[in-house]
C-alpha cells in the first residue's frame, strides 16, 4: 500500500456480484428454519405442550383476512420499490429523511389497518394485560414509582398487569404521560407507537451518515421503511421502545457533547422501559468507538446522561436491580414456566426472520465476508495512514515517529474501527440478540421484543449489491404482507 493511503471505512457493496450462490444457500437455510419452527410448533401445540402461541413461532393466531389497509399497504410498497428506491440514491438529505419517515408511518398504519380501525388501533393496547389497563389507577406518579417494585409479583391483590409488571416503570409512565396531556385512550396510544416507532427511518440513517457511511445510509433507508416488523411497531409499545433506543444511539454520534448527553438521557430512560435494554450496551459502545472524533468526551457525556436518569429513578424510589430480580421471579410465575427453552431458543430466530425479514441472513453473510476482507486488509497494510484520516490510536499501538508515510503498528481497537459501521453495528446487534436468546428470558414474542436490535441488523443490507436490492426489498414487503394477512398478530 502506498504511503498515505487510507483504508475504506466501509466495504464497497456495489462491487460484489449481484448473483451469489451463497445468498441462495442462506435463504434456503432461513426457509428450512422457518418451516421447522412452524411444523414443530404445530406438533407441540397439538400435543398440549405449553407454547402459549397458537401460530408458533409467532405470538399470533391463524386468521387469513383482508382489510381496508390492504390496498394502502400495496400502494406504499409499490411506490417505495419504484420511484422511492431510485430517489433514495439522489435526493437531498432533509427531503429524503422527511419522505422516508412519512412513508414508514404510512406503511405501518396500512399494515395495522389490515385488521381494521378498532381491532388494529383502538382496542390493540386496551386488554387487561396492557399498560393502559393501569393508567386510570395512577393518581400519584411519585407514589407509583416508589411502590412499583412491591407490585411486580403475581398472585397478590394489587399485582400489576402482565406487561406493566414485566417492565420498569418508565413504560407505564409513557402512557400515563399521554393521558395527562389529553391523549388518553387506545387510539392515541397506538398512534404514538406508530409515530415514534417510524422515527427509526430518521435515526438510523443519521447515525450512519455521522459515522461516515452516507451511501450506506441511503441504501439501508428503504429497508427501514418497508420493515416487516412494522406489523408489531403498530401493535405494541415496543414501537415506542424501538424509536427511543434508535434516537438515543443516533444522538451519541450526530454532533457534539450536548447531543451525546441527550443520547445518554434517552438510553438511560430506555433502561427504564425494558430491563432487556441493558443489551443495548454493545451498540452504544460500537457507535462511540466509530465516532470520527471526541470519543472520550462523548462517552463521558453519554454515561452522565444514563447515570442522571438512573439516579432520578433511584431517588424516586425505584431500584433497577431490585426490580429486575422481582421480574425474573414474576416471569416464571406465568407462561414462561411452561414454554420449553429447547424449542424457543432456536424458534426465536425464526420469529426474528419474520420481523427483520428474509434479507437479514444474506446481508449478514455478506457483512461477514466484508469483515474478513477488511480485517485482512488492515493486517497487510500495517497501517500507513495520513494523520488527517487515521483514527486516533493510543496505548501500545501509539505512533512513535508520527511522520506521514511511516509505518506504525495497528492495535486491535483501530483495526476494528476501520471495519466501519456497516460491519460493527450489525455485529453488535447480533451479539445483543444472542445474549437475549441464550438468557432464557426471551421465550416467544421476540418478533416485537427484539425490534430495537432488528433495525440495526438491517444496516447489513448496505453490503448487498445495488442491482439485487430491489428484489430483496420486495421480499421484505411480501413477508410483512403475508404475515399480516394470514395471521392476527397480538402483543
Amino acid at each position: 500500500m502506498r504511503p498515505g493511503a487510507t483504508l475504506p471505512r466501509s466495504p464497497a457493496p456495489d462491487r460484489a456480484p449481484a448473483r451469489d450462490r451463497g445468498d441462495v444457500v442462506v435463504l434456503a437455510v432461513e426457509a428450512a428454519l422457518l418451516a421447522a419452527a412452524v411444523t414443530v410448533g404445530a406438533v407441540l401445540n397439538h400435543r398440549g405442550v405449553g407454547l402459549h402461541a397458537d401460530a408458533a413461532p409467532l405470538y399470533a393466531t391463524w386468521r387469513p383476512h383482508l382489510g381496508w389497509g390492504t390496498p394502502a399497504a400495496l400502494l406504499v410498497a409499490v411506490v417505495v420499490l419504484g420511484p422511492g428506491l431510485r430517489w433514495a440514491r439522489i435526493a437531498r438529505w432533509g427531503p429524503l429523511l422527511g419522505a422516508g419517515y412519512l412513508a414508514a408511518v404510512a406503511w405501518t398504519l396500512a399494515l395495522t389497518l389490515v385488521d381494521g380501525w378498532s381491532a388494529g388501533l383502538t382496542r390493540r393496547l386496551t386488554p387487561q394485560a396492557e399498560y393502559l389497563h393501569e393508567v386510570p389507577g395512577v393518581t400519584d406518579v411519585r407514589r407509583m414509582v416508589a411502590g412499583f417494585t412491591d407490585r411486580i409479583l403475581d398472585f397478590q391483590p394489587d399485582s400489576w398487569s402482565t406487561h406493566t409488571a414485566g417492565h420498569p416503570p418508565g413504560a407505564l409512565l409513557v402512557f400515563v404521560g399521554l393521558d395527562r396531556v389529553g391523549l388518553g385512550g387506545g387510539t392515541a396510544a397506538a398512534l404514538a407507537c406508530v409515530l415514534v416507532g417510524a422515527s427509526i427511518v430518521v435515526s438510523v440513517p443519521l447515525a450512519l451518515r455521522a459515522l461516515g457511511a452516507g451511501e450506506a445510509a441511503r441504501a439501508v433507508l428503504p429497508f427501514l421503511v418497508l420493515l416487516p416488523g412494522a406489523v408489531w411497531v403498530g401493535a405494541s409499545a415496543d414501537g415506542v421502545f424501538t424509536g427511543v433506543v434508535a434516537a438515543g444511539l443516533a444522538l451519541l454520534v450526530v454532533r457534539g457533547l450536548g447531543t451525546a448527553l441527550a443520547g445518554g438521557l434517552l438510553l438511560g430512560f430506555a433502561l427504564h422501559l425494558s430491563y432487556g435494554f441493558v443489551l443495548v450496551g454493545p451498540l452504544a459502545l460500537a457507535v462511540l468507538a466509530l465516532r470520527p472524533s471526541g470519543r472520550r468526551g462523548a462517552l463521558l457525556a453519554g454515561a452522565a446522561g444514563v447515570g442522571a436518569v438512573v439516579l432520578a429513578f433511584t431517588l424516586a424510589g425505584f431500584h433497577w436491580w431490585q426490580g429486575y430480580d422481582r421480574v425474573v421471579e414474576r416471569y416464571y410465575q406465568g407462561w414462561a414456566a411452561d414454554r420449553p427453552y429447547g424449542y424457543w431458543v432456536w424458534a426465536n430466530l425464526a420469529a426474528l426472520l419474520l420481523s427483520a425479514g428474509p434479507v437479514v441472513g444474506p446481508a449478514l453473510r455478506r457483512t461477514l465476508l466484508a469483515a474478513r476482507a477488511g480485517w485482512r486488509g488492515t493486517a497487510r497494510a500495517g497501517v500507513a495512514q495520513s494523520p488527517a484520516s487515521a483514527p486516533a490510536v493510543g496505548g501500545p499501538g501509539r505512533l512513535v515517529g508520527g511522520l506521514l508515510g511511516h509505518r506504525r503498528p495497528v492495535t486491535v481497537a483501530s483495526r476494528v474501527r476501520l471495519l466501519g459501521p456497516t460491519v460493527l453495528l450489525p455485529a453488535a446487534a447480533a451479539l445483543a440478540v444472542i445474549g437475549a436468546d441464550l438468557s432464557g428470558m426471551s421465550k416467544a414474542e421476540v418478533e416485537r421484543i427484539w425490534l430495537p436490535f432488528a433495525v440495526w441488523l438491517l444496516v447489513a443490507a448496505a453490503h448487498l449489491p445495488a442491482p439485487a436490492r430491489r428484489w430483496w426489498l420486495a421480499a421484505q414487503a411480501l413477508t410483512a404482507l403475508a404475515v399480516n394477512h394470514l395471521l392476527f398478530t397480538v402483543s
